[in-house]
């Protein structure tokens, strides 16, 4: 085993690989861009090396973690004796790989030669169709032309999928159903691959309908033994990017299972494959109508990705060595990746290795669902992940982390592990429920909505489902707009939410107790005046999308006004609340650190609970169920200023990110939907358009820029005939490589 070993990655995965090198007796050696100088790998490794630019700081992956020279001077620096890649990054660059062998290192991963085949798509599947292993009918060649690929969606028939080469993980492909879209098509998917690649080949494979995406896990040592872990349901992505993970797969029967398992170490030893890697298959999907036919089920090699994959856990989890003998062993995979790096043989067959149980795995990304699952960001203000009975975490943050645009958005997993399927799709719910993020918004509500839909919980899963849900049954994965009252009315979670941030803003305004218990009792919030009712104290709120509320507060009788006066320390208050015009409502609230209970007529419930510390207009951040609202103060002058701005074409920042490309200049003649600029982040390329006709008569942008969300970018001022228009301007968003 080695003495040292350097991590070339960031995040959660960093996090997992030096758990298990600590366990191990290993040193590990972290590195960080200067954005990551105080992140959680960096404090967990042994030792921490800064990478970036020596004159400059300069955090973008391109001058860190994607820099070979740096990472292989590191390793040489702190004596590491190998290096393991992670996932994303380096992890599946072939050049990288020979680096560091000839740098003396041991990649932890397959030889070069391995990664480099299976990286190429066309090669791969010609080097598994000779090993026997099933493939998509498609295209063939080394590098076919439009003329080619034409030809062969002729063949083979529509729809068809296109792909770049070199690609991976969904990013670049195209589905083209009709043939006179084909040639805009393909010379958009080179554009892209070009981008994105560095190379623009292309493949093209039938389009299988309503497919179910499902991977094999494979792990070979250095003496010749391949052997499977049984496979992956990863079916539930939204564009083409995976977001729930589970194993075993529910539509497999046992032919299958055994069929998919052998052609995955058939692929594996095609290439020469040796440390844990997967083979990733498409399944056409079944009739949910009809039986699920006996025998094995027709299966299709998809790519081969030849690293660890972001939901390794689930296997872990899920199978066990010797499951049927009174010890059942759980394999830690990266533990087993430095074993075979490190040369020793694998001590267990294939007839040792079998399901124990089931797990499901969710991952949670700094994005928005109301706003198309645009990027977020900010500072976590308030971090609790959960804990409990077949509940594990992989998390890459902690309070305080700031989340930007210049990496994944992936935050952390969460995975539940039950002895059946319906118990750890239970207890994921449950976990993500208890997970609090406030600060940054996140995904987490909607995927415990997500493995509450109906056809999920049936495992009737495919590919499109997600997208198809989000567009035709919206309402099941939408954030609650109600929540049952007590009587079994309907409670409205946005006067529930505006109720209680102004709660918590009245408790806020106590004073501290002076010494001795005494206050002054014309610094306490209680609305007291001589003669008269108590006053309302007023609170301006706004939450993002809705329209603004003021909320008035004050205590509910005279005899709570005097108590408070006399114990201003109690911060359980009874209270009287107003929304707008709306009716008088009781309430109590009480704030003991991140927990806010609010009672309103006699419904409680508990929130967590920060604000954002600003002295002025703070924003008040309240988390239930896995969902998080930020709950901003309104000042009506500056919002009549920036909605007159919006009239005259004000375009902003839909989300933190880079400016990539700027496609107009001050004073330029544009049209309604043309292209201003490009602005990416988080492998999310967004295009900020022309709300109508007119003249581009501001351009704050520019190309390379970081900008905030909401950021003012460029000013149309509008022609007279399209200013009688409302200003929608069209947008188009696309995945990007990163």
């Amino acid at each position: 085993m080695f003495d040292t070993v350097l991590v070339a990655n960031r995040g959660e995965i960093a996090l997992r690989v030096i758990r298990t090198l600590r366990r191990l007796g290993v040193r590990s050696v972290a590195v960080h861009s200067d954005a990551d100088a105080d992140a959680p790998h960096v404090r967990a490794a042994d030792l921490a090396v800064r990478l970036g630019p020596a004159d400059r700081s300069d955090s973008s992956a391109a001058e860190s973690y994607l820099r070979t020279d740096l990472i292989l001077a590191a390793a040489r620096r702190t004596g590491a004796q190998a290096v393991h890649p992670g996932y994303g990054f380096l992890a599946e660059n072939p050049g990288f790989a020979r680096a560091c062998a000839e740098a003396g290192l041991v990649f932890i991963g397959p030889p070069p030669g391995a990664v480099e085949l299976m990286g190429d798509k066309i090669n791969a599947k010609n080097a598994v169709r000779v090993a026997g292993v099933p493939v998509v009918p498609g295209s063939q060649g080394g590098s076919p032309s439009d003329e080619d690929l034409t030809r062969a969606a002729a063949e083979i028939g529509y729809p068809v999928l296109l792909k770049p080469s070199a690609g991976g993980g969904g990013k670049g492909m195209r589905l083209v159903r009709d043939p006179a879209d084909l040639s805009a098509e393909l010379a958009a998917a080179r554009r892209v691959a070009r981008t994105a690649f560095g190379d623009d080949t292309l493949l093209l494979e039938r389009w299988v309908d309503r497919p179910r995406h499902i991977e094999v896990q494979v792990l070979a040592d250095t003496h010749g033994r391949t052997v499977h872990l049984g496979e992956r349901e990863c079916s539930l992505q939204r564009r083409h990017q995976k977001l729930i993970e589970e194993a075993p797969s529910v539509l497999l029967n046992p032919e299958t299972r055994a069929a998919m398992g052998e052609a995955a170490v058939r692929a594996a030893e095609a290439c020469g494959y040796t440390g844990a890697g997967t083979v990733e298959f498409i399944v056409p999907g079944l009739d949910p109508d009809l039986p699920t036919p006996s025998g094995v089920l027709d299966f299709f090699f998809m790519e081969m990705n030849t690293r660890l994959q972001v939901e390794h856990p689930v296997t872990e989890l899920a199978v066990a060595v010797g499951a049927d003998t009174a010890q059942p062993r759980r394999l830690d995979l990266v533990e087993w990746q430095l074993r075979v790096a490190a040369g020793e043989p694998l001590p267990f067959e294939q007839d040792d290795i079998s399901f124990l149980g089931h797990a499901v795995e969710a991952r949670i990304c700094a994005e928005d669902p109301d706003r198309d699952f645009l990027p977020t960001g900010g500072r976590i203000l308030h971090l609790a992940e959960p804990a409990g009975e077949g509940v594990r975490v992989d998390s890459g943050v902690t309070t305080g982390t700031e989340i930007g645009s210049l990496y994944d958005p992936m935050l952390a997993k969460v995975i539940a592990y039950g002895p059946d399927r319906p118990t750890a799709l239970r207890r994921l719910r449950a976990a993500l429920a208890e997970t609090e993020i406030l600060g940054v918004t996140t995904n987490t509500g909607f995927l415990r909505r997500l493995l509450a839909h109906p056809e999920v919980v049936a495992g009737r899963l495919d590919t499109g489902l997600v997208e198809r849900s989000v567009q035709q049954t919206p309402v099941l994965l939408a954030a609650p707009t109600e929540h049952a009252g007590p009587d079994g009315t309907e409670v409205s979670t946005v006067e529930l939410l505006y109720t209680a941030a102004a709660l918590a803003r009245q408790l806020s305004l106590a004073p501290a107790a002076a010494p001795g218990g005494w206050a002054d009792p014309f610094s306490l919030p209680s609305g007291w005046r001589l003669g008269g009712e108590a006053a309302w104290t007023a609170h301006h709120l706004r939450l993002p999308g809705r329209d603004p509320v003021t909320v008035r507060v004050r205590p509910s009788t005279a005899e709570i006004l005097a108590d408070g006066t006399d114990n201003p320390s109690d911060h359980t208050t009874d209270l009287q609340v107003r929304l707008g015009d709306g009716p008088v409502r009781r309430a109590r609230a009480a704030l003991s650190g991140h927990r806010l209970q609010v009672t309103v007529d006699g419904l409680r419930s508990t929130f967590a609970h920060t604000t954002d510390g600003a002295p002025f207009h703070r924003t008040d951040w309240l988390g239930l169920d896995g969902d998080a609202w930020a709950v901003h103060a309104h000042d009506p002058v500056a919002d009549r200023t920036a909605a007159g701005a919006t009239q005259h074409g004000a375009l902003t920042a839909p989300m933190p990110g880079t400016v990539t490309v700027v496609k107009a200049a001050v004073g330029e003649q544009v049209k309604r939907g043309q292209a201003l600029l490009v602005l990416e982040a988080m492998k999310m390329e967004h295009v900020i358009a022309a709300p109508y006709d007119g003249t581009v008569s501001e351009l704050r942008a520019t190309a390379g820029g970081t900008v905030a969300m909401d950021e003012l970018l460029a000013v149309v001022t509008a022609t007279e005939e399209a200013g009688e228009t409302a200003p929608t301007a069209p947008s188009a968003v696309a995945e990007v490589a990163s």
